[in-house]
């Protein structure tokens, strides 16, 4: 009786815990753990659920009842954040940020728990010993008990002597925490630790704890995202494994670290130090295998442990933990809490909702989108512009038949050296076997068809093109196939269909490979032959568009698109209504409208975006298409004045010989007109006119001028 008074009045104890301040909630695992704990109850964990294999994956501890109860009952988060303009948490009530040391302890002493993670940034290793010995102080304060958690990590156990020489597989627990030895980069998390526990022993109203927890994972990734990035790209052959990759790495999901704060603050165990880690033993080899399997390209490998310092996206923090090699079990975890586990038995067994959870939280969902059309139509244009701006593949017919055929003969290709098991030998010898004969059965139906492929087989390659890992991760473009209602039922259809439909029901279709928007252009026939007719003859050479192959083609289209079942139908069927955008009413030789209107139903991209030397890149790129296009004007301008200039001078020259003409031309009419009035005065007037000024001379009058006139009068010849 006297156990089940203790237990209530514990449980009411617990329930007036309501506000937790959680430091850096814009973090990785602050931010995971403050929004799991803002959808829990307070006190919810000291029920154990009815039914625990009901749980929802999410490994949400948020139970069943109205909303308004939620809000009473949950814990309200508070904290900081690293970023002071970045907008908090929408979990969060309230977020500080660049804040003073007296401030910050004003916001603690308000607070019922207050939790300092340092196994992400070890500056808050600091502020953690700041906080709890400032809390300590202010202990005779306290109008009701307060939990300081410490959120520690297990590098702190790194170099701990095994507790058997002779057997290095018994793992550490809780009770061994006294034996703990640190990593050398670890030194400060361990002195945390010390301080933390030393503070509890000596105030009742002040309980302190240590949580050491192992490399955490889930949701965005943690530190394992190094590898899920790295994978989910699928620009590289094989995932790297640093040194030999045997080293045990002890893990935890995020979530459920969450959850072992939240059963910490709830029952309050006697024990100060706990371990949190999941129930796996799993090497780094393991993990990246695991990985490379089931996101990335299926293969691993071994690269020096040095290597790993040569990684620009690992922090030293990350890679200590990476290379850690520990084994530990979580007593307490098992025997005193009620953990609703998210990943129990670790990574390896989880991978699938671990891989949704990390999609999801980035966003790294496939965008995959099918584009149909006549010939000419400008689907390849298109798809190659949605194919860079969302990052994609451009899964064209005559490439993925190139890309098998090639895959096929280099499987069928003899190898020399390399150590095989007979198992592995023989699966070799089978996968020989079968690539041979169907690369035989390709070979054959090209040679009867005249180069071209059965449908069989081309809807093989295709199906095995969009469910390889890098479409099933980035998405694709699937440029103009399937053709008929028959190919996009073969191909989209799942395997274990029955043949016999009933009649009046959809089939089934494989979800993993179903496009998600169907594009549907469409012209007239004059427009898309006046289209051809204006292309350039380099582009014509040697494609279907020389003017008998493309007028066949065009033909070939519009006949399989007039019957009663199209392709287009087989996407209506499934509830994959097609976007249709006639090109010729656009008016756009580009297609940028076309292209436009699609961005548009398709949304935003979903991916990573550039990285760090992209965008670098696609800056110098723009910088030097504008410092380009300034040249170029530059240039024109110079062109111009240069010409302006040049025309100018030579119509000052023109301007300057036509006038030397005129001149020319009004001295030779002066002489031209002055010729009789010369040979007139040179008759009758000069020969009387030089004998009087000769006479004048002689006699030399006082008056020359009226002597003159006078001579001229009397020796007038026409008197005479």
């Amino acid at each position: 009786m006297a156990e089940e008074e203790e237990g209530v009045a514990r449980t009411e104890k617990v329930i007036r815990i309501q506000r937790v301040f959680i430091n850096l909630l814009d973090s990785y695992s602050s931010r995971n753990i403050g929004k799991f704990l803002s959808n829990c109850v307070a006190g919810a964990s000291l029920e154990v659920p009815e039914e625990e294999e009901e749980e929802d994956e999410s490994g949400s501890a948020l139970p069943e009842a109205p909303s308004f109860k939620l809000k009473e009952g949950t814990f309200q988060i508070v904290g900081t954040i690293s970023t002071p303009e970045a907008p908090g948490p929408n979990f969060a009530l309230e977020t500080y940020s660049d804040i003073s040391r007296e401030e910050l302890l004003m916001h603690l002493l308000e607070c019922d728990v207050i939790v300092y993670n340092i196994t992400e940034n070890p500056e808050q290793v600091e502020e953690a010993i700041w906080a709890v010995s400032a809390l300590n102080e202010e202990v005779g304060h306290f109008e009701k008990r307060k939990v300081f958690i410490l959120v520690s990590t297990v590098m702190t156990w790194a170099r701990t002597r095994p507790l058997d020489p002779d057997d290095n597989e018994i793992p550490f627990t809780e009770e061994d925490y006294r034996r703990r030895k640190h990593h050398p980069h670890f030194l400060d998390h361990i002195n945390a630790e010390k301080m933390v526990l030393k503070f509890g022993k000596t105030a009742k109203k002040f309980a302190t704890y240590v949580v050491a927890a192992g490399l955490q994972y889930g949701v965005e990734g943690g530190i394992l995202h190094f590898f899920l990035k790295l994978a989910w790209l699928g620009e590289i052959p094989a995932l790297p494994v640093f040194g030999d990759g045997s080293n045990v790495i002890p893990t935890i999901h995020v979530l459920d670290l969450a959850g072992v704060i939240q059963n910490l603050i709830d029952h309050m165990p006697k024990s100060r130090y706990l371990v949190a880690v999941d129930e796996s033993v799993q090497t780094l080899e393991d993990l990246v295998k695991c990985i490379s399997k089931n996101i990335g390209p299926g293969k691993t490998v071994k690269v020096p442990q040095e290597n790993v310092f040569l990684t620009k996206d690992l922090t030293q923090e990350s890679i200590d933990h990476l290379l850690v090699n520990l084994r530990m079990e979580a007593i307490c975890l098992k025997e005193n809490f009620n953990m609703r586990w998210v990943a129990q038995t670790g990574f390896v067994e989880n991978i699938n909702n671990i891989l949704r959870e990390y999609k999801q939280s980035r966003r790294l969902l496939p965008i995959k989108v099918c584009i149909l059309g006549p010939p000419a139509v400008g689907k390849s244009s298109i798809s190659d512009v949605l194919t860079r701006y969302y990052r994609l593949h451009h899964v064209k017919l005559k490439d993925v038949i190139s890309e098998a055929i090639a895959k096929l003969e280099a499987a069928v290709a003899p190898k020399y050296g390399g150590e095989v098991d007979e198992e592995g030998e023989e699966e070799e010898e089978e996968n020989v076997e079968d690539a041979q004969e169907l690369l035989d059965g390709v070979k054959e139906s090209m040679e009867q068809n005249s180069g071209r492929l059965e449908d069989q087989y081309v809807i093989r390659f295709i199906r095995e093109k969009l469910r390889s890992m890098p479409c099933r991760n980035q998405g694709y473009i699937l440029d103009g196939f399937p053709k008929t209602y028959d190919q996009a039922k073969d191909l989209f259809s799942q395997d274990d269909e029955e043949e016999e439909e009933i009649r009046g029901k959809i089939s089934p279709f494989d979800k993993l490979i179903m496009p998600e928007f169907v594009c549907a252009l469409d012209a007239s026939d004059e427009f898309l032959k006046f289209r051809v007719m204006n292309l350039p003859e380099s582009l014509v050479a040697g494609t279907h568009y020389s003017q008998d192959r493309f007028l066949r083609s065009l033909s070939n289209y519009r006949d399989i698109n007039t019957e009663d079942e199209t392709v287009l139908n087989y996407f209506d069927e499934v509830e994959i209504h097609p976007i249709h955008i006639d090109v010729e009413k656009l008016e756009d030789a580009e297609n940028r409208l076309a292209i436009k209107r699609l961005i548009k139903e398709i949304g935003e991209p979903r991916n990573y975006g550039l990285t760090d030397e992209e965008k670098a890149e696609e800056e110098r790129r723009i910088a030097e298409e504008v410092l380009a296009k300034e040249a170029a004007v530059k240039a024109a301008h110079e062109r111009k004045e240069a010409k302006e200039r040049a025309e100018k001078i030579a119509r000052w020259e023109e301007w300057n010989k036509r006038l030397e003409e005129v001149k020319r031309e009004e001295r030779e009419l002066l002489q031209a007109q002055s010729a009789p009035l010369r040979n007139y005065l040179m008759a009758y007037v000069m020969p009387t006119l030089m004998q009087g000024l000769s006479e004048c001379c002689k006699v030399r009058p006082e008056d020359p001028v009226d002597f003159l006139a006078e001579y001229l009068f009397k020796n007038n010849p026409a008197t005479q």
